[in-house]
């Protein structure tokens, strides 16, 4: 399966970059500029290109990404402290970020003659981000077959869609992913801060899958005391 793989230089798209070059034939990484509070976890998709030797592109989109305003990852607003389930984690989402990306990634398959657009979304995202739920998959693949009838037909191939991050992370290790070579903070200092909902739910995954966690954050603890916040 000729598969473009979504990826952001996170945790997650890193690993299915790793994963779909193992079990597939991967033809390149389509990262995006939205804007976002900072582009330096690109830096790492472009390294991930380098390393599994196939074209990386990154498609500029900001003028899109102005219009998306509100989030804390594309103004200037805080990023929170804390878990995923914890409602101020609301202010992290992109209206209809995925749809955007994925509707471009299927034009830019259709035109490479790509089988599939793979996206690492994952069971961790369904409660707060609503565009990285089963049924917008499902639906999305639906819309897209009807965009292409007759020219071509392509797979969204999501394969974490039901599964928990710390999944990625077995897997990613399965595949020698060099997780020390992502980045998933949001706030984009040196190092991870370990208190934003990406490192919380990054640090949380490795404990979960039982694999050392080699990434340096600012606070190493704090992960714990925003998992049982987060608990029903």
């Amino acid at each position: 399966m000729k598969t473009i793989v979504i990826c952001s230089g996170g945790l997650d798209s890193v690993s299915l970059a790793h994963m779909v070059a193992a079990e597939h034939e991967l033809l390149g990484l389509l990262s995006f500029d939205y804007g976002q509070r900072h582009r330096k976890e690109v830096t790492f998709a472009a390294a991930c290109a380098a390393r599994l030797q196939v074209p990386h592109q990154t498609i500029d989109i900001r003028d899109i990404g102005r219009s998306l305003s509100g989030s804390a990852l594309t103004d200037d607003v805080a990023v929170p402290d804390g878990h995923y389930a914890e409602e101020t984690m609301r202010i992290t989402v992109v209206p209809n970020r995925n749809a955007i990306m994925l509707a471009i990634a299927f034009g830019v398959a259709a035109a490479r003659g790509a089988d599939a657009v793979a996206t690492a979304v994952h069971g961790g995202d369904h409660f707060i981000y609503p565009d990285c739920r089963p049924g917008f998959i499902d639906a999305f693949q639906m819309m897209q077959r009807h965009a292409l009838e007759g020219y071509t037909d392509i797979t969204l191939f999501a394969p974490y869609v039901d599964r928990p991050k710390s999944a990625i992370v077995t897997d990613g290790a399965r595949h020698g992913t060099p997780f020390e070579q992502t980045w998933s903070c949001y706030k984009g200092g040196e190092i991870h801060c370990g208190r934003c909902g990406t490192c919380v739910e990054r640090r949380e995954a490795f404990d979960l899958a039982g694999i050392a966690d080699p990434t340096i954050y600012e606070d190493v603890d704090f992960w714990r005391e925003a998992v049982q916040r987060g608990r029903p």
